[in-house]
């Protein structure tokens, strides 16, 4: 009797992970113009038009625009939007706010999908602690990016870190319900979904050259959302702030690889 094969996290060779981080430098490049451009009195559109401009300056083609009819180039989510707030003229930065963008692009057929959070001039000190616990969370569920590991390794270790972060920071964080990560390549969203918490040594295998993006979703209060009547925006059902830091990251022997690095 033969073994069955175990069932992994598709992977890439060496070149098509060349070719996904190709991608990915475009949208850490757009992700970085969008950040230098986000100041008070700046829309939500406009930081829009930035990214787009950016991706394909590149020759690259922005991967939300247009999927499933997402009129933008990135989701930009401020204050208490979690993920997926539409770009709008009607949206403009004031000081202290907390602005979530995630950005996506496709150069030659493959992927790159990145986000970050940052702040509108100087944040509270709650906001600040929400983003960096969210990176740090991240951070954790990068380095769970090793051969031999399984898919919830990943989950548990953003899990665990984000409650060492609310030991660090002296305050609770909501993990958002129902929202996660995924398998990414040849497309934007593929199986299998990365989940930000759960029980270790679960699911599909980690191999040398299994991708996934990578992206915790914290709050300062509930992990229950809603979506607004426009079918896009995810917003906290408390009005709690959000956060979301997200990379493409690939499994190698010398350890994860960041696909989107930031210039």
């Amino acid at each position: 009797m033969g073994l069955r094969k175990q069932k992994v996290v598709p992977f890439k060779s060496a070149g098509e992970l060349d070719a996904m981080e190709a991608a990915g430098r475009i949208v850490g490049q757009a992700l970085v113009a969008v950040r230098e451009a986000a100041k008070v009195g700046v829309s939500t559109l406009e930081l829009d038009e930035i990214a787009e401009t950016v991706i394909r300056e590149a020759n690259a083609v922005p991967s939300f625009k247009g999927y499933h009819g997402f009129p933008g180039s990135i989701c930009s989510s401020v204050n208490d939007v979690v993920v997926h707030g539409i770009p709008s003229k009607d949206i403009v930065l004031a000081e202290g706010d907390l602005v979530s963008i995630d950005c996506g692009a496709i150069l030659d057929g493959w992927h790159g999908d990145s986000a970050w959070t940052f702040g509108v001039g100087d944040l509270s000190e709650a906001d600040s602690a929400l983003s960096e616990a969210t990176r740090t969370s991240m951070l954790a569920g990068i380095a769970a990016m090793i051969p031999g590991n399984k898919l919830t390794d990943v989950s548990h270790a953003i899990e665990v870190a984000t409650r060492e972060a609310e030991k660090t920071h002296g305050r609770p964080f909501g993990i958002v319900a129902g929202y996660g990560g995924h398998g990414i390549g040849t497309q934007m969203h593929m199986e299998p979904f990365l989940a930000n918490e759960g029980k270790p040594n679960r699911g599909p295998g980690l191999v040398v050259g299994s991708t996934l993006a990578i992206e915790p979703m914290l709050t300062l209060g509930t992990v229950e959302t809603s979506v607004l009547d426009d079918d896009w925006t995810i917003v906290t059902d408390d009005g709690s702030r959000a956060a979301h830091w997200e990379h493409t990251v690939a499994v190698t022997e010398d350890g994860p690889r960041i696909l989107t690095p930031r210039p």
